[in-house]
């Protein structure tokens, strides 16, 4: 069975259906998720130093039932140009890109991070909490850092986990160096790789038994 990681994301966040029947995402799924998704990138990026995605979203992250990633809809972009719903996607855009054919690796980076933000903190790049126009998910989670609020940026579901913080600051970490304003400022995929595999052995013989709600 294939879901869209667009689709759990939305299922489980602070935002999403809180009932039963929900899928909640703990620090393993979520980082796991973020790894293969990484993976997927560096790989393609390793084919050539012109080689990219050009549409990072978590639409196109696909999952199997185990929730391993798969990153989809490579080129597609080059083929049928700009997508139908712009709003949506210049939410992941660098701000460099001006042409949505013509995407760098850098770019990727870019919309890589924005991508782990919607993983730590449940909130879709443009989804709109109190009017249209929604929210730009990189300058919100870093004006939250910046007034030393960092627990504030992270899903409700990620809270309830014992002895993860410091990897999830990390990860968080990551994601702002990615989401970086200038092209090289920001980390190449087999950094990210490398940064997420990290973290992720220090964190997987932790105990992530929920706390009681």
């Amino acid at each position: 069975m294939i879901t869209w990681f667009s689709e759990l994301i939305l299922c489980a966040s602070n935002f999403g259906n809180k009932g039963a029947g929900r899928t909640p995402l703990n620090w393993d799924i979520r980082s796991g998720i973020a790894l293969g998704a990484a993976c997927g990138i560096e790989y393609l990026h390793s084919q050539g130093p012109n080689v990219s995605h050009g549409n990072i979203k978590s639409s196109n992250i696909l999952l199997t039932k185990s929730y391993e990633a798969r990153v989809s809809d490579f080129g597609l972009a080059n083929i049928v140009g700009p997508s139908s719903s712009p709003n949506r996607v210049l939410g992941y855009r660098a701000p460099e890109v001006t042409d949505p054919r013509k995407v760098s690796q850098k770019a990727d980076v870019y919309s890589f991070g924005v991508l782990l933000l919607e993983l730590l903190t449940g909130k879709a790049p443009t989804h709109s909490i109190l009017n249209e126009e929604g929210i730009d998910l990189p300058r919100w989670v870093q004006s939250v850092v910046r007034e030393e609020w960092t627990s504030e940026v992270f899903d409700l579901e990620l809270l309830r986990y014992q002895n993860v913080e410091e990897e999830m600051v990390q990860l968080l970490q990551l994601s702002v160096d990615c989401a970086a304003q200038y092209p090289d400022k920001r980390p190449t995929m087999s950094q990210v790789r490398s940064r997420i595999e990290e973290l992720r052995r220090s964190s997987l013989p932790d105990d992530l038994t929920a706390l009681p709600a």
